[in-house]
């Protein structure tokens, strides 16, 4: 058997037992050709959050090494199969030279690093987020946001909420897919108290906003404010939409006393906004460009692939379906994928690391003795 040295394996059923943990690095030491593996990243669903121990220790023993990082999530992903409503188990094994690699003080994360970043909502803090490394992860979910929420690292329940791993021994990109259909151009904020924004421009905040909905949304009874948000903009505002510079900050209320629109995030008088909406197609559209984004950007084919999206963007948006993993699916047949649908997504936006939301985060991994090509 050909040794391919990165690969996934899945394995779900009736109830959360150990079995699928073990189960999924079989799978997966199986598809690489590997007796055993240096490092595994494997996921589990949230069933499995108040007592995950005895499917890692399970995980552990099948792939020989202690090395295992990982969390819970809404979901488990690979290429071949999303899971949603089943307990179960995702893995992707690493075989020398990959490897995940847990930073010590012996062994510090370098500017340059790429870090796997899996966190509770609790573990989340502005300090952890922001270090020069590139991150790639998410915030562990359900789908209720309940809890409880586990992240770990060499094979135990890591209790400060965070964890992070060094992707050794390969090179990548990351990139990260927002999907959202914009209503009007960035417009500047004129007049703004704390979480309240007054007006943009020459008008009240509402009222703009009202105009700029389709003609079918601005006549139902209630606007679906769930669907719909403010994104702040970076740089050259003629070319922030296009080119994906710009955080989202979600809407908290409309206030027809005094048409302003309260927001999840302050801003400051003199940034842009602009009002954008949901919407399957465009998120599908965006997707598709982000994926030929971020091979371009690799500068090569990709040995394997990261893929976090949000609960709120997986199959429950797209009709039971997962068109953003389908997509990659389909532009790199046979890559090994691996992912979970999170609460929170994390990735690099404008030169520093930003918590996404409702949005897909996706790595490209190519390593340099890499000869594996995909193609459609």
């Amino acid at each position: 058997m050909t040794q391919e040295r990165v690969a996934t394996g899945l394995s779900h059923g009736g109830r959360a037992h150990p079995r699928h943990g073990a189960r999924a690095v079989r799978r997966a030491l199986e598809q690489a050709g590997l007796d055993r593996a240096d490092s595994v990243l494997l996921f589990l669903t949230p069933e499995y959050a108040p007592n995950p121990e005895a499917a890692l220790r399970a995980a552990a023993r099948e792939a020989g090494t202690l090395q295992v990082v990982g969390c819970t999530g809404a979901g488990i992903l690979t290429e071949k199969e999303w899971v949603l409503d089943s307990p179960g188990a995702a893995a992707m094994v690493f075989g020398d030279p990959l490897r995940l690699t847990v930073p010590t003080a012996e062994t510090p994360v370098g500017e340059e690093s790429m870090l796997l970043s899996l966190c509770t909502p609790s573990g989340l803090t502005a300090d952890w987020l922001d270090v020069t490394a590139r991150r790639i992860g998410a915030i562990s979910g359900d789908l209720f946001g309940h809890g409880p929420f586990k992240v770990w690292r060499s094979s135990r329940v890591a209790e400060c909420g965070y964890v992070e791993a060094v992707i050794g021994g390969a090179g990548g990109v990351i990139t990260a897919s927002q999907g959202v259909r914009a209503l009007t151009s960035p417009i500047e904020v004129a007049e703004v108290h704390g979480y309240d924004i007054k007006r943009l421009g020459n008008y009240p905040a509402l009222n703009v906003l009202v105009k700029s909905l389709p003609h079918g949304i601005r006549e139902m009874e209630r606007i679906p404010l769930h669907l719909i948000m403010g994104g702040v903009t970076f740089g050259d505002p003629m070319t922030a939409i296009r080119e994906g510079r710009y955080r989202l900050n979600h809407i908290v209320s409309a206030n027809l006393r005094d048409q302003s629109i309260t927001l999840s995030h302050p801003l400051s008088r003199g940034e842009r906004l602009f009002w954008a909406m949901r919407d399957a197609i465009t998120a599908e559209r965006d997707m598709r460009a982000t994926i030929e984004h971020a091979h371009k950007s690799l500068k090569a084919e990709p040995d394997f692939a990261f893929l976090f999206p949000c609960m709120g963007r997986g199959p429950h948006f797209y009709g039971n379906r997962d068109r953003d993993l389908e997509l990659l699916a389909a532009r790199f047949p046979g890559l090994p994928v691996i992912g979970m649908y999170g609460n929170g997504e994390i990735g690099p936006l404008d030169g520093s690391n930003h918590l996404y939301q409702y949005s897909t985060i996706l790595g490209l991994f190519h390593t340099p003795s890499g000869s594996k090509a995909y193609s459609v």
